[in-house]
């Protein structure tokens, strides 16, 4: 396995288990999240955000049983359902089996699953969520779930909502998960093949195909040119870019589709490679400069030395360093 994979693997666990902590806490108070739509939500988001990284990278035991967990939210999120003890444990419990899943990745030396360990507890597992739709349905009063209640910011479907008399806005269509995923999962074996196999143009298009998902939203645009520039710099070689590109791109899908794009901000990280390709020109420069103390001279000596798209760049890059937080 490359180094490439090997850090975007490593970076799936660490979400993953973010994830994993945020469905423990609400599990553990479920009788009061179950009160709050916000908070029901989350739970979704943080099963369906296992799901999507584990899919894109071939985990097939940790995706169907996110999956499931996935599926059980859905149900708490879309209906009013009281909640007692025995959901409860039977929530714990599928909870319990993708968090020793995820365990087993992140112990194993070779980043892998093994089959003879992951097998039993996906087998555990899919009993279990058997009977907790099952108890899900009887909670409901009826054999299947046929009315959800609707739910405006999970709502994936494709509607026209107007800004204004002359505006309207599509949201974005109901398979946008799936192709952000199959775009990334595309992008992530074009870096594996290396330069001398996949061009930066190439990669960068799938930049492009993700776009055309939602043209309307401008933080996806953003976040996808900043993208299509790191990867079009010749400077940053292809292990650099993978992790930080393909780490990007699925937080980003992840908030759009789930109604948060407004929460969508190029990291720090990610800047910076967008920014290299701007600089590169500066190479015949001096390798060293010496600016001075005071404010006069330091202007003067960046303004001889720097145009004026790379030090606005320079100046957006310093101003998310410092007032952004922390991206995990």
């Amino acid at each position: 396995m490359d180094d490439s994979k090997q850090q975007i693997i490593h970076y799936f666990i660490e979400e993953a288990q973010e994830h994993l902590d945020t469905v423990e806490h609400g599990l553990l108070d479920l009788g009061e999240v179950i009160k709050d739509a916000d908070r029901v939500n989350e739970l979704f988001r943080a099963a369906h955000s296992i799901k999507g990284g584990a899919a894109m990278l071939g985990f097939d035991s940790i995706q169907k049983t996110s999956h499931q967990l996935e599926d059980c939210f859905k149900t708490l999120r879309d209906h009013s359902i009281p909640v007692d003890r025995q959901l409860e444990s039977m929530f714990l419990r599928g909870y319990d089996a993708l968090k020793e899943l995820v365990a087993e990745l992140a112990e194993s030396p070779t980043l892998t699953l093994r089959p003879q360990i992951v097998e039993p507890i996906v087998q555990n597992s899919l009993s279990n969520f058997a009977e907790l739709k099952e108890y899900l349905n009887e909670l409901l009063g009826m054999a299947t779930i046929e009315s959800p209640l609707p739910v405006p910011q999970a709502t994936y479907t494709r509607s026209v909502a107007a800004v204004n008399s002359n505006t309207a806005v599509m949201a974005p269509p109901v398979n946008l998960s799936a192709k952000v995923m199959e775009n990334l999962k595309a992008m992530l074996n074009s870096f594996k093949q290396g330069e001398a196999a996949a061009a930066r143009p190439q990669i960068a298009s799938y930049c492009q195909n993700l776009a055309h998902l939602d043209v309307n939203t401008a933080s996806w645009q953003n976040i996808l040119k900043i993208s299509a520039q790191a990867i079009g710099n010749s400077a940053n070689a292809y292990e650099a870019l993978a992790p930080v590109v393909i780490k990007e791109l699925k937080l980003a899908g992840d908030l759009l589709a789930a109604g948060r794009s407004q929460e969508i901000v190029p990291s720090p990280a990610l800047q910076a490679l967008a920014i290299a390709t701007a600089a590169a020109p500066v190479q015949a420069a001096p390798a060293q400069l010496s600016i001075p103390l005071d404010a006069r001279g330091a202007a003067q000596l960046i303004l001889r030395n720097f145009s004026r798209q790379q030090i606005s760049d320079m100046i957006s890059l310093l101003h998310r360093a410092i007032n952004q937080p922390k991206q995990n």
